[in-house]
């Protein structure tokens, strides 16, 4: 934005331009991760810890003092805060790419696939956690260069900025695209791994129309997307999570279906309540429903799904046929 303006001709001009890098990248899946782990990964670590280094020795300021709701209830805030990243729906994905691309080395034993993935997702976890400390201590420093701010957008372009002047704003850029276009290219692979199998259609074919797709709705603008997936990501989420803490406990289970089964449907109809109310349609959600511990920061669906996990794993132990 800062380079060529923000909307109209410009914006278009930026998305296609954009979408046409990772529909390309994501079209020639074997060459993917040669593409992102030896060219593109290098350069957004370099400019992730420039960044990072900036923003714990570099503040702009001091830690402000909370406002709303993350006075009131800052965990359950930030826990749905975090719904926007989307980490862990794109893990379920991302486990398609990242166990492709081992394989495509020629490994396919189970246990050495199991290993590498390990690996790969500790290292994940390590880089993620690092950035997002320092982008939370950056926010909490440096509210104060974009106080009307409604997204983290603003306070990060306003810092490196006030940091590295005009020069802050290319390496922003380049932060920014990088990071994305990684994301963007190992999604529409995952789509098109998925739906070339669903569908009858041909991998390359989902992959041109997730991209063409992705370059319409690009061009709604960031407040626009968050506004229409934070429903969406309320209604998914609870799934999603319980989905991955069931999975990881799958050597508990006698018989998954018994667990899986009734602790995914109860976190369904829980999730879907929460996106309705996300949405303003908390009207419609039964007064049983939104009067849960937690409803109304938006984690109604964390205390039966609980309990729905509990007397579906007793059941399961201690069930005479096993």
């Amino acid at each position: 934005m800062p380079f060529i303006g923000a909307g109209g001709v410009a914006q278009v001009a930026y998305t296609v331009v954009y979408f046409t890098a990772v529909m390309l990248i994501a079209l020639f899946p074997g060459r993917m991760i040669d593409t992102v782990g030896k060219i593109i990964t290098p350069v957004l670590i370099l400019a992730l810890i420039v960044l990072a280094t900036a923003a714990v020795f570099m503040p702009a300021g001091v830690i402000g003092e909370p406002t709303g709701l993350y006075l009131e209830a800052p965990l359950s805030q930030g826990f749905i805060q975090g719904y926007q990243t989307m980490d862990a729906l794109g893990a379920l994905v991302f486990g398609i790419v990242i166990i492709n691309a081992i394989r495509s080395r020629g490994i396919s034993e189970a246990r050495l696939l199991t290993r590498y993935a390990i690996v790969a997702a500790i290292i994940a976890a390590v880089g993620l956690a690092l950035v997002y400390l320092s982008l939370i201590l950056l926010g909490a420093n440096s509210g104060v260069l974009a106080p009307d701010a409604s997204t983290g957008a603003p306070i990060l372009s306003a810092f490196v900025h006030y940091i590295f002047g005009p020069m802050g704003s290319a390496l922003l850029a380049i932060v920014i695209t990088l990071a994305c276009l990684t994301t963007a290219a190992g999604l529409v692979s995952a789509c098109g791994d998925y739906f070339s199998k669903l569908l009858p259609m041909s991998y390359r074919s989902v992959v041109v129309a997730v991209s063409l797709f992705s370059t319409v709705v690009a061009n709604m603008g960031l407040e626009q997307l968050i506004a229409v997936s934070v429903p969406v990501l309320s209604a998914i989420y609870p799934v999603a999570i319980a989905l991955v803490a069931l999975s990881l406990a799958s050597a508990l289970w006698r018989r998954p279906s018994r667990v899986f089964i009734p602790t995914l449907g109860v976190a369904s109809i829980f999730g879907v309540m929460d996106g309705l109310t996300a949405a303003g349609f908390g009207y419609l959600v039964p007064e049983a429903i939104a009067s849960m511990p937690g409803a109304n920061l938006g984690l109604g669906w964390l205390v039966p799904v609980l309990l729905a996990l509990i007397a579906s794993a007793t059941y399961d132990r201690f069930h005479k046929n096993g």
